[in-house]
C-alpha cells in the first residue's frame, strides 16, 4: 500500500492533465501544479517546455521555490508568451476563485461587479487563455464557495459562454481538467458540464457532491479512484522536486 499523502496524489493528478501534450509551453500556477508539470516532463511528457519564470526555457528538473537549475534551451522574453498564447501552443493550469458547472471562472471580484465586496486580481490573462489554448484548473479548497452555481464575474470563458459567443470563441476553446483537493473532474463533451472522473483515496462521492455548489455529472454509478503515485514518482517529488515539502502548505497532510 502506498504511503502517498493527499498533496502527492493531487500533484500526480495535475501531472496527468499534461500527459501526451507534446511540445507546448506548460504554465502552472500554484505549488501543486508546479510539482505536477515538472513531474510530467521528467516522466511521461518529456517534450513539455518549462520556463525559469523570467526569460528562458530550461531543461532539467529543479525544486519548486528554488531558482531554475538546468540547461537553457531557448530564449522566451515576455513578448513571446503572447505568440504562444495566440497560436495555441500553451497549456495553462490556473487557480479559480469561483468556478461554475460549465467552467466559467472568476478571479476578478466577489459580489456585484459595480460594487464588489472584495477586489481580487482582475481578469488578467484568463479571457485570452481560455479562448486561445488549452486550460485546466487547480482548486486547493473544494467548497461550495469556490464551486458555485453562478460566478460573480466571468473572467475565464466556460463552455456555455464560448458557445453563446460564437465561432470565434469556440474555435480554440479547450477546457481540459479540474483537479481539486478531493477529486478530478473533466467536461462532458455533449453538455459541456463538469463531470466527476475520480475521487482521491479516502474521499467519497457523496462528500464531493456535498461540497460542490451545483449538481455533478457522472458516467454511471461507479466513480474511479484517482491513481496513486508510483514509487518512482514519489521519490522524484520527495527528493528532487519538492524536498522542502512546500506541497503540504497547499494541501495539508
Amino acid at each position: 500500500m502506498s504511503d502517498a499523502t493527499r498533496a502527492e496524489v493531487c500533484a500526480v493528478a495535475c501531472a496527468e492533465a499534461f500527459r501526451d501534450n507534446g511540445e507546448i509551453l506548460a504554465s502552472a500556477f500554484g505549488t501543486i501544479p508546479a510539482i505536477g508539470v515538472r513531474l510530467a516532463r521528467h516522466t511521461f511528457s518529456p517534450d513539455l517546455l518549462l520556463t525559469d519564470g523570467e526569460a528562458h526555457l530550461v531543461q532539467g528538473t529543479w525544486p519548486v521555490g528554488a531558482p531554475a537549475d538546468g540547461t537553457i534551451e531557448g530564449w522566451s522574453p515576455f513578448r513571446t508568451v503572447f505568440d504562444l498564447v495566440w497560436s495555441g501552443r500553451r497549456h495553462a493550469m490556473m487557480i479559480p476563485t469561483q468556478i461554475d458547472a460549465h467552467g466559467n471562472v472568476n478571479i476578478s471580484a466577489i459580489g456585484p461587479y459595480a460594487r464588489p465586496k472584495a477586489q481580487l486580481v482582475g481578469v488578467r490573462g484568463a479571457p485570452g487563455n481560455t479562448v486561445c489554448h488549452p486550460v485546466s484548473y487547480w482548486v486547493p479548497r473544494h467548497t461550495p464557495r469556490v464551486l458555485v452555481p453562478e460566478v460573480d464575474m466571468v473572467a475565464g470563458v466556460g463552455t456555455d459562454s464560448a458557445a453563446a459567443a460564437g465561432p470565434a470563441a469556440r474555435r480554440h476553446h479547450d477546457l481540459r481538467r479540474v483537479v481539486t483537493e478531493l477529486a478530478v473532474l473533466d467536461f462532458e463533451p455533449r453538455s459541456g458540464a463538469l463531470r466527476l472522473v475520480s475521487v482521491h483515496p479516502g474521499v467519497g462521492v457523496d462528500e464531493v457532491r456535498e461540497r460542490t455548489g451545483f449538481p455533478l455529472l457522472t458516467d454511471g454509478d461507479d466513480v474511479a479512484e484517482t491513481r496513486l503515485p508510483t514509487h518512482g514518482e514519489l521519490r522524484l517529488v520527495r527528493e528532487v522536486i519538492d524536498p522542502e515539502r512546500l506541497r503540504d502548505a497547499e494541501v495539508p497532510a
